[in-house]
């Protein structure tokens, strides 16, 4: 059986209420009426165990009928004992074990979290002992401990709830901390795996150039713009990129197409299958795209994940832009029936932009 601070309590509780117990039972002088003596014994015996035992195995509180039966027994029994015997008895040490074993059952009320409750018995004890004994005599035999007791018990019960309390905020705070750590580790290893990335992507080019002192044909010009566009993008939009992506984009840059990615945080809240769902969505925009230049945004928007803008030249005196594409892929998939009728938005007509002017949302 394992030891805990609960299971430890109610043994104590129950070893000093079988003490009390005894102390009754060893009777010096015979009572008036032996009866009602056992009666007020079997009654302490009842309440004691059902203070201590009721509802105990889910929670720490007392059930309110259990305090009220305290507090009725707590009325009781002083008055049943105090009968049963003669006058001359009542100070005899069986005839006042009443008083210790009431101290207990308020001391049980208290721990379990019943203050008033146990606060009341132990106020019906100190009136029912001094008015059957007299004050000096109740505080002599026993009244004075009951009350400290009861005090110390209030006492330990509200600084254990403080103990509790604090642990329980340092532990969040150690999950805190510890979940801080954890994404740091995170943050850190995809750092070097970018930092691999680009080493992987510029190096080769970068060697190329200085070994040629700037000398570089067309298709190493391609390659080292190609390379550049590739590490932005791994800079700005990580997380909108996939190999799909990734091929996606090249595919646009090597047509004379101007890509630029942004992530603002379009993906947040987003879950990992949708995210796939959304890469490969765009993979399939960017796939078909011919317009001069290109831009996908994924920015805080509570409908939309990730929006594309194509932009060609208008041919007007002017020479702006136009706005030839405008893709819209939502946070939250939609329904089929919904994303015929709304046709997803494909396009815009054309004089919607300027070149300087506004991105996607």
């Amino acid at each position: 059986m394992r030891l805990t601070v609960r299971t430890v309590a109610t043994a104590l509780a129950l070893g000093f209420a079988v003490y009390f117990v005894a102390r009754a039972l060893w009777w010096i002088q015979m009572p008036a009426l032996p009866l009602l003596m056992l009666v007020a014994i079997a009654l302490y015996v009842a309440v004691i165990v059902i203070a201590v035992l009721a509802d105990a195995t889910r929670r720490v509180r007392m059930p309110l009928w259990a305090g009220i039966l305290a507090m009725i027994a707590a009325y009781a029994i002083p008055g049943m004992v105090s009968f049963a015997l003669d006058p001359q008895h009542r100070a005899a040490p069986f005839a006042t074990t009443y008083i210790g074993a009431m101290g207990l059952l308020a001391v049980v009320c208290v721990v379990r979290r019943r203050f008033v409750i146990g606060w009341i018995v132990l106020g019906e004890l100190a009136i029912a002992s001094s008015s059957f004994l007299g004050v000096l005599v109740a505080l002599e035999l026993g009244l004075v401990g009951s009350i400290m007791w009861v005090v110390v018990a209030q006492l330990l019960v509200l600084f254990w709830d403080r103990a509790i309390a604090d642990t329980e905020r340092l532990a969040g705070i150690q999950r805190a901390v510890s979940a801080w750590h954890a994404t740091q580790q995170v943050r850190q290893r995809e750092r070097r795996l970018r930092t691999q990335y680009a080493l992987a992507v510029a190096g080769p080019v970068l060697s190329r150039t200085v070994a040629a002192h700037g000398m570089l044909t067309d298709e190493e010009r391609l390659s080292a713009r190609l390379a550049e566009g590739r590490l932005r993008d791994e800079l700005r939009g990580a997380s909108l990129l996939n190999d799909a992506v990734r091929t996606a984009i090249e595919a646009a840059r090597r047509r004379g197409i101007a890509v630029t990615v942004f992530d603002e945080g379009g993906f947040d809240g987003v879950d990992e299958q949708r995210r796939r769902e959304i890469r490969d969505e765009l993979a399939t925009v960017l796939t078909g795209v011919e317009e001069g230049r290109v831009i996908i945004r994924a920015a805080h928007d509570p409908n939309v994940a990730v929006t594309v803008v194509g932009r060609a030249a208008g041919g007007n005196s002017s020479d702006e832009d136009s706005v030839s594409l405008w893709r819209e892929i939502p946070r939250i998939a939609a329904a089929p029936g919904a994303a015929e009728s709304s046709g997803a938005r494909d396009s815009s007509p054309a004089g919607g932009g300027e070149a300087g002017g506004e991105g996607p949302r």
